[in-house]
Parts: C-alpha cells; sequence; structure tokens
C-alpha cells in the first residue's frame, strides 16, 4: 500500500477561510448571551437590592436607577459588539473613532435638545428628584411616573392619557409624593352656623376617619385645622389637612367630603348653595 500524503500547507490556509466568519459568529453569540443575561439578571438583582432598602422611597429610587443601568449596558455592549465585528472585517476603529469626533461637534451643534434632554434626564436621577410611580408635574404636564429615561419622562394623567415629556423641556419639577404628602380640604358653611361648632364636628369626621381599618395605615397625623380660610360670597370657608402617605392624598381627600356630608347632614348644618334674594318695594 502506498504512505498517505497529506499537504499540510494547505490545512492552514482552508482554516484561515473559516476563521473571520467563525470569529464573528463567536462575537454575536457572546453578545446575545451578554444581552440576555442582562435582561435576567437585572430584574432579579433590582428586586433583591429593594427589598433591602428601609423605606419605600429608597425601594422606588433603586427600580429607577436600576432601568437606566440596564439601559446603559445594553448600548454598551451593542456598542463593543459593533466594534469588534468591524475589527474583523479589517476596517480600522481608530479613524472611525476620529471622524466620529469630528462628525460629533458638528451634529452636537444642530442636536444640543438631545444633549441637553440627557444632561437633565442624569441630574434628576443622581439628585433623586422623580421615580417609578411618583406623580410629579413635569414640563407642563401632570401623571404617575411610568419610566424614566436619560432622554425623556413618560407620565400617564388620571385620564389615562400618557404624556412623553423631553428632560430638557423639564425646568421644575413638582413632587406630589416625596416623603409624605397633605390632603387638604376647604368645607363652605352657611353664615348663620356657629363655626367652633363646625370645626368640632369636622375634628369628629377626621377621628371617624382614622379609625376606619382601610384609612388608618395611610394618615400619618390627626386631622389640622387651619381656620376659616375666607368669607366666600354664600358661606365661610373652613380649611383642614391631613399629613398622610405618599399618592393618598386625593383618596383620603374624597372620603372625608363624603363622611362631612353626612355629619354635616345629621348635625343640621347648612352647606350652602348660590342663590338669589329678591327685595320687591
Amino acid at each position: 500500500m502506498g504512505a498517505l500524503h497529506i499537504n499540510t500547507e494547505s490545512v492552514p490556509e482552508a482554516l484561515l477561510q473559516f476563521a473571520t466568519p467563525l470569529r464573528i459568529a463567536l462575537i454575536i453569540t457572546l453578545a446575545l448571551i451578554a444581552q440576555s443575561l442582562i435582561a435576567r439578571l437585572a430584574p432579579r438583582l433590582r428586586e433583591a437590592i429593594a427589598r433591602q432598602q428601609e423605606s419605600l422611597e429608597g425601594m422606588q429610587r433603586v427600580r429607577t436607577l436600576s432601568r437606566v443601568l440596564r439601559y446603559a449596558l445594553t448600548v454598551a455592549v451593542s456598542v463593543v459588539t459593533v466594534l469588534l465585528i468591524l475589527g474583523e472585517f479589517g476596517i480600522s476603529v481608530a479613524p472611525l473613532l476620529g471622524a466620529a469626533g469630528v462628525a460629533g461637534i458638528a451634529i452636537g451643534f444642530g442636536a444640543q435638545s438631545l444633549v441637553k434632554d440627557y444632561f437633565t434626564g442624569f441630574f434628576l436621577l443622581l439628585e433623586n428628584q422623580i421615580r417609578i410611580g411618583d406623580v410629579v408635574e413635569a414640563g407642563g404636564k401632570t401623571g404617575a411616573v411610568e419610566e424614566l429615561t436619560l432622554r425623556y419622562l413618560r407620565l400617564r394623567d388620571y385620564s389615562g392619557n400618557v404624556h412623553y415629556v423631553p428632560n430638557g423641556q423639564i425646568t421644575v419639577v413638582t413632587n406630589m409624593s416625596l416623603g409624605y404628602a397633605y390632603a387638604v380640604v376647604d368645607l363652605g358653611v352657611a353664615y348663620g352656623e356657629d363655626v367652633d361648632r363646625v370645626i368640632a364636628e369636622m375634628h369628629a369626621v377626621g377621628e371617624d376617619l382614622r379609625q376606619d381599618a382601610g384609612f388608618a395605615p395611610q394618615i400619618l397625623d390627626p386631622l389640622e385645622i387651619a381656620g376659616v380660610e375666607q368669607w366666600a360670597d354664600s358661606s365661610v370657608v373652613i380649611r383642614c389637612r391631613f399629613r398622610v402617605a405618599p399618592n393618598a392624598q386625593w383618596a383620603v381627600r374624597r372620603e372625608y367630603l363624603r363622611r362631612a356630608k353626612q355629619h354635616f347632614d345629621r348635625a343640621g348644618i347648612e352647606i350652602p348653595f348660590p342663590h338669589i334674594k329678591l327685595v320687591t318695594t
């Protein structure tokens, strides 16, 4: 039998034909694995850290920051993947980065609003001004915060409308859910009513509401009577307020008004309405 002859010089050349596609496939595979790990582990890590927080505010801040961190990691993996693939095709990355720097300066003058969005979003997160779940007024819109990125703020109002507010348009943030809130109530009674008696009934309504198991956890302090707020056209307006848990001010206020109407009806306290008295001569 004749000896088997193998051309050793042709083997490396054949392997080289498949080396680049294999490396590109490996890069893409590793990138997909990294993206999958980020998508799976980030929520678990977020919830684990959130559960260790002592307050609801800390939990909300962790959830907000984790969303932005997840977004940043996803972008970083994508950029590195593209650069590695370009390198496999023999495209030098350094000139591209230089050209990108020059182009970035030119584009920057035309995209100042976009850059402003990112800078504003960064400081909104850094200073903990807005968190997921807060009710805020920002950029002329009011609603519950559903998402906060480095570029925009997504709010959903009471009617269910969704507002996307670019961060660069946010100059003043009114956060109605930071720490605690006040449920402010103005009650109008007839001029003929005894103000001290009315205030006593208002205190009774407040204590009755605080004893309710459904509202007790939301009310942090006893009812505070500010006193007579104004003399309106047909009523004396008395103002009061509760210090309540974040986002509970609207429910507490509505329930207090409902119970105050019932108490006033039983006590015979007149709740006036506009009317006209005609005097004939």
